[in-house]
């Protein structure tokens, strides 16, 4: 349940406006593992170049495991709402607050970080995609409470899509030409045991027949600030990306796929060859739409730079160099839609 005041619920209202679906395209990773691979690579990357955003089918994540990660993550957002604020500490609960700094949407959710020994909740008051507060280090990924198997179903959808994650990036370097120890140098920022990765499951009611306006705001317009975000929903609309003139345009549902949007640090890495996607969920649905994003980021003391192999004539570097603690403390400080990266420009 969310819960917003008259004011609130004003101040996330939307117009009618109903934006073109956009052209996203389609990466199958089965066909990256044959003949086919190195058009995977190239098709890859223009995607990243074009609008930073791309479907990816054939990814091998099993089609039971997410359904019943989905279901489950449904039944306890069906919850009674007390029940749900007592698995705050559990779960990372929240709702309708994106972020510290005045942000708020038409949404709830669970917020875990990841972990060798498994998912653990993050401080919600604090979160949005840049969770600022550290989790729980002493959460056990099986718990007696009733969060004990949706925490056990989460623990298990990540490690495979974190899996899937890995050979999205090793394909990405492929693509930009990266060789030897380079080429796994992307997958290996989010496989470590002290990268920054964080399991998101939002919950977007369905819009409340009294409120005026046909759409609200969901989550608002932001970037996300890590190397790649790996969604999945439920087949419910909502999703929206901004083009590179501005104008937003609706990303069709696909229950079956995954989507990857890249993230500001991956801009940076890339020099700005990739771009970071503007991106935003409406909600104008009678159906409840249920979504997981896995955000891969990197260890907190991470250098972070343009790759030299990525330059271009005359080697400038379009960012100073900077730690993944450094640009999420940054960011930590900012409102939701504002450009993070703008500080770190040279």
């Amino acid at each position: 349940m969310v819960v917003l005041a008259k004011g609130e619920l004003e101040q996330i209202a939307l117009p009618a406006a109903q934006p073109p679906a956009a052209d996203v395209r389609s990466v199958d990773l089965s066909a990256a593992a044959g003949p086919a691979r190195e058009a995977a690579a190239r098709a890859l990357v223009a995607a990243c170049e074009e609008h930073g955003f791309f479907r990816v089918t054939g990814h091998g994540v099993p089609a039971e495991l997410v359904r019943a990660a989905e279901a489950a993550a449904s039944g306890f957002f069906a919850r009674p709402q007390g029940e749900k604020e007592e698995e705050a500490p559990t779960l990372g609960y929240g709702s309708k607050r994106v972020g510290g700094n005045g942000d708020i949407g038409w949404v709830e959710y669970l917020l875990l970080g990841v972990t060798p020994a498994g998912a653990v909740p993050v401080a919600s008051a604090s979160s949005s995609t840049l969770p600022c507060a550290a989790a729980a280090a002493t959460a056990s990924s099986s718990l007696s409470t009733p969060a004990g198997p949706l925490r056990d179903l989460l623990d298990e959808y990540t490690v495979a899509v974190r899996r899937m994650a890995c050979a999205v990036l090793e394909l990405m370097a492929e693509g930009l030409g990266l060789a030897g120890g380079e080429a796994g140098a992307l997958a290996r920022l989010v496989t470590r045991a002290d990268s920054d990765c964080v399991l998101r499951v939002n919950h977007y009611p369905p819009r409340p027949v009294a409120v005026g306006a046909p759409s609200l705001m969901g989550f608002g317009e932001h970037t996300d600030p890590q190397i790649i975000s790996v969604l999945r929903s439920n087949g419910t609309s909502g999703l929206e990306i901004a083009l590179r003139g501005g104008a937003w345009a609706s990303v069709p549902p696909d229950g079956d796929a995954f989507f990857v949007n890249v993230g500001d640090t991956l801009q940076v890495l890339t020099n700005g060859r990739f771009r970071s996607v503007r991106h935003r969920v409406v909600v104008n649905s009678e159906r409840s739409r249920v979504s997981m994003i896995f955000f891969g980021g990197p260890p907190p003391g991470e250098r972070l730079a343009p790759l030299p192999q990525l330059l271009g004539d005359g080697g400038r570097s379009r960012y100073r160099e900077f730690t993944w603690a450094e640009f999420k403390n940054s960011g930590c400080r900012t409102r939701l839609a504002e450009d993070r990266l703008s500080r770190f420009e040279n």
